[in-house]
């Protein structure tokens, strides 16, 4: 099978390996890109890939919580081109249906356009917003949470949080909470846990980092002919720091080394004389795992010309 320089380049960016490397692996994959990326890293040459995707469609994602409420929504609205999120009524329009999917909880995307907004409806809008505009917009996904949450939106839109959390009404009304809450969103954000815990880590995950841990030490001289019962050990540790990197609350907290995220929880716990446990959590980055339209600049002012 013919491996296009495109194909080695993309795997490149999404591994941080050599071409010659990524060339190679795609070459024994027969270009299954998945496959590439796996043989990449028992070769140790790749780490793991966390969402690895082309980021790179346009819009904006946002986050917002109503206390009075307890409800909790992020969402995405994409468009074509990076100008439309400075665009007030493009702004204004994600906003609003924020608060729309808030109020009258729709089941998905598909339920949000049938929903009111204004004096019609929320498909209404948003075709009116694309006539002022004239780009395509498109409401893409959105996730809402009731109870405690803490909400994040970072870069003007380019990164949204989510968090919901379980705790008395007394300890969420304290201004601590809140501020505590926006650490956990923002290390969130920052780090981009895969996991909360160990716990929601899928055995078939676990299977898979064991499997790719074994031929990295059959291929490595120093630990092939090792005992089994050491190799187990190794594993053991090694699949720690899988969970220290990929589960939120083993995370060290970025704000204090000393600390991991439940460390760091259990602190404002006590000292809001509470309880604390992070539930669940949603991060929206925009336009993750979106393709961008390859606009030619210069062949579109060359037709402008004509």
């Amino acid at each position: 099978m013919a491996i296009s320089a495109k194909d080695v380049m993309e795997l490149r960016k999404q591994t941080d390996c050599g071409m010659m490397e990524c060339k190679k692996a795609l070459t024994d994959a027969n270009g299954d890109f998945a496959k590439a990326v796996e043989l990449l890293r028992e070769r140790g040459l790749a780490t793991a890939a966390k969402k690895a995707s082309r980021v790179a469609a346009e819009g904006m994602v946002y986050a917002d919580y109503c206390p009075a409420c307890k409800v909790g929504v992020v969402i995405e609205v994409n468009a074509e081109t990076d100008f439309v999120a400075k665009n007030e009524k493009f702004v204004e329009f994600v906003k609003e249906a924020a608060k729309v999917i808030m109020q009258q909880n729709p089941a998905d995307v598909e339920a949000l356009m049938n929903c009111k907004m204004g004096e019609g409806t929320v498909d209404e809008a948003l075709k009116q917003l694309i006539l002022v505009i004239k780009e395509n917009i498109k409401v893409r996904r959105f996730v809402r949470y009731e109870g405690p949450c803490a909400a994040y939106v970072h870069g003007g839109g380019t990164h949204a949080v989510l968090v919901n959390f379980e705790t008395s009404d007394e300890v969420a009304a304290k201004p601590e909470f809140t501020a505590y809450g926006k650490d956990i969103a923002m290390q969130i954000a920052a780090a981009n846990p895969t996991y909360l815990d160990e716990a929601s880590v899928p055995a078939e995950v676990i299977d898979k980092e064991k499997e790719i841990m074994l031929v990295q030490m059959a291929s490595d001289p120093k630990n092939a002919n090792k005992p089994e019962a050491v190799k187990v050990k190794m594993i053991e540790g090694k699949l720690k720091k899988y969970y220290k990197e990929n589960c939120l609350v083993d995370q060290e907290f970025v704000k204090d080394s000393d600390l991991s995220v439940a460390q760091y929880t259990a602190k404002v716990a006590k000292e809001l004389g509470g309880d604390i446990k992070i539930v669940k959590f949603t991060r929206f980055q925009k336009g993750e795992g979106l393709e961008k339209r390859a606009d030619d600049f210069a062949a579109e002012v060359a037709s402008m010309v004509k």
